[in-house]
């Protein structure tokens, strides 16, 4: 099996869990420290898969750097090579894709629920839940490129992931780790406080609450969503050998998407 190339952008903003996935069964790769002063790859054809991770960049900004990493997404999608992004990482396949990255109606920091959409892709690379809770830290958001599946959406970003094919990006993170939300809030300390007042972006008390539990259903959702991804990557092990814990399924007849929403916009409008 080739590795699987991984760019990281930031110190703070490393694979996290999904290096620990991948540690776990033995699953070759090699990390690209964009930060450190590594040139991320340009060609696809050395590698099993692609990830890219979170960045404080904006996907449309203009460093070197960046071309690099569309010019490798390009070969990968030639190739068909598996690509899974990450917060920024999913902009760039969006963009990738044809499909423009913006500014989000607001800033969107700490846990919160997502939908996931009706069509099955959503399920294949999710679970059977129809809820979930992920961590979120974004400024920007993608449109879903022609072609592609919208899997997830909320509240405060309609968009949180799209699936491409053998392709999936994501609007938020399923990577992290207790010790790496800590290190997020102490870093961005400043603009917690400067969006305090909105609805949509938590205090880190309110983050760090029950936050191993939290962490611990994240990584159970996590691991049904690489488990998937990885079956999908040249060379990997059988589905089989890649095991996760069950998630628990959505009762039939439950919440409509429509009551959802309404419920959860109901505690923000009161807040406001």
């Amino acid at each position: 099996m080739r590795p699987i190339a991984i760019c990281q952008h930031e110190r703070n903003q490393g694979p996290g869990f999904l290096q620990q996935y991948l540690d776990r069964y033995a699953l070759p790769y090699r990390i690209f420290a964009i930060d450190e002063g590594d040139t991320p790859p340009s060609k696809a054809a050395e590698f099993s898969g692609i990830v890219l991770l979170g960045s404080n960049a904006s996907a449309n900004d203009g460093y070197s750097w960046l071309r690099r990493e569309d010019q490798l997404l390009q070969d990968a999608l030639a190739r068909q090579c598996p690509i899974l992004g990450h917060c920024f990482g999913g902009q760039m396949l969006a963009r990738a894709l044809g499909a423009s990255v913006r500014r989000n109606s607001v800033p969107q920091i700490g846990w919160g629920k997502v939908l996931l959409t009706r069509f099955s892709e959503a399920h294949h690379w999710l679970g059977p839940q129809r809820e979930i809770e992920i961590f979120h830290w974004h400024f920007e958001t993608f449109a879903i490129p022609r072609g592609a599946k919208r899997v997830l959406f909320g509240t405060h970003c309609m968009n949180k992931g799209f699936a491409y094919g053998p392709h999936l990006a994501l609007q938020s993170h399923l990577e992290v780790t207790a010790e790496s939300i800590a290190a997020w809030c102490e870093e961005g300390a400043e603009q917690i406080r400067a969006y305090q007042h909105l609805p949509s972006v938590q205090s880190w008390a309110e983050m760090q609450f029950k936050l191993d539990e939290k962490v611990a259903r994240l990584h159970r959702v996590a691991e049904y969503c690489y488990r998937s991804w990885l079956t999908q990557v040249a060379g990997c092990p059988p589905e089989s050998q890649l095991s996760h814990t069950p998630l628990t399924a959505r009762p039939r007849g439950g919440e409509s998407v429509g009551s959802w929403l309404a419920r959860e916009a109901a505690p923000q409008r009161a807040m406001q």
